[in-house]
């Protein structure tokens, strides 16, 4: 059996999966995934006996699996197969493989309407529904940015004003022109480009849960590199798994645990990707309405009923800040969000929203 981390023992001494990710820098955003949620007794070994544990890298992160079904069920049929689900959305929505049917978008709906398979028309105009309710603060069109800024197979950089400007008149849903009857993309001018990497590893998470529950599985713990994570069901001995948010500034830290059942939990954060120029560190995570990384926040942790949203709105409330996250948290229910924001120069405290 593959194993995907260290093990620990749990505070209730169940099993424990302990995963540190991160992406460049391994530094302060990680999540340490445990069994030792609310004890409620152990699940009968009649319902549940096969366990299985199984990664593999994929879109551009470590894809992880803790799942446990009954008797019955080829668990380890039922994981890789949701694994390979994965690698399926990546061939569909790769901003960096030239083969995907995106980065054929990319190359050529500036000079006509291009046709894209349904599943991805659908998502691009999901996409663009957060874009709206976010009031831009999420945006699929943010990659010029984010190559000006040196991020796009890069450690980052400062652009020059020239840069930035063009990069910015390329930015926004303006550019781009979807027909629901032709399921065709178009984009309004050269240079517009579509970037998915923001939502996409959610999606692919909820497809994961999908196919296990179709083959039986009855808990699960599937994670993206740690940024999207959903628990389905519980584990063993327990009524939730728990999942323990690291110190956005001591990643060695625990900051708080949060339990989630047949729900997502998202994080952002500054600590993935940065560099630091003039004294001044600049985060991966753009606010496309600005054209700059955000700064004032170092984590933002979301638990939603699904990866793909919870995915869009981490980032969306990364760029708003506790102060105007209400009015998003609203439109999709069920949500709730966790900031950790700078205070002085080396401490951090949290802040607590949920949709109303």
């Amino acid at each position: 059996m593959p194993s995907l981390a260290p093990r620990r023992i749990g505070l209730s001494q169940a099993p424990a999966l302990n995963l540190t990710v991160g992406v460049g820098r391994i530094v302060a955003m990680s999540l340490l995934m445990t069994a030792s949620g609310l004890a409620a007794g152990p699940i009968p070994s009649a319902r549940v006996t096969n366990r299985y544990e199984g990664a593999r890298m994929s879109m551009a992160c470590l894809y992880a699996i803790e799942a446990y079904a009954p008797a019955a069920v080829d668990v380890r049929a039922a994981a890789e197969a949701a694994l390979d689900e994965v690698d399926r959305i990546d061939r569909l929505m790769s901003h960096y493989k030239p083969e995907s049917p995106l980065s054929e978008i990319n190359r050529r709906a500036a000079s006509q309407p291009v046709p894209a398979p349904r599943e991805l028309f659908d998502f691009i105009a999901e996409s663009f529904r957060y874009a709206g309710l976010s009031g831009g603060a999420f945006d699929i069109t943010v990659g010029p940015l984010m190559r000006a800024w040196g991020f796009f197979r890069g450690d980052g950089r400062l652009p020059s004003k020239e840069e930035l400007q063009s990069a910015r008149r390329l930015v926004g849903p303006r550019h781009v022109r979807l027909d629901a009857d032709l399921g065709t993309v178009a984009f309004d001018t050269a240079g517009v480009e579509l970037d998915l990497g923001g939502i996409a590893k959610g999606y692919a998470v909820d497809r994961a849960v999908a196919i296990l529950r179709a083959r039986g599985v009855t808990a699960a713990l599937v994670s993206a590199g740690g940024s999207t994570v959903y628990g389905l069901g519980a584990p063993p001995g327990a009524e939730a798994w728990a999942v323990e948010i690291a110190d956005p500034l001591d990643a060695r830290r625990s900051a708080t645990t949060v339990h989630v059942r047949d729900r997502a939990l998202s994080i952002a954060g500054r600590s993935e990707k940065w560099f630091e120029a003039k004294g001044v560190r600049y985060a991966h995570i753009m606010d496309p309405r600005t054209g700059s990384p955000v700064q004032g926040m170092l984590t933002v942790a979301v638990l939603s009923d699904s990866g793909t949203a919870g995915d869009a709105l981490d980032d969306a409330l990364f760029v708003l800040g506790p102060a105007a996250s209400q009015s998003l948290l609203n439109a999709v229910s069920g949500t709730a969000a966790l900031f950790f924001v700078p205070r002085g120069t080396h401490g951090w405290y949290l802040v607590r929203a949920e949709s109303q």
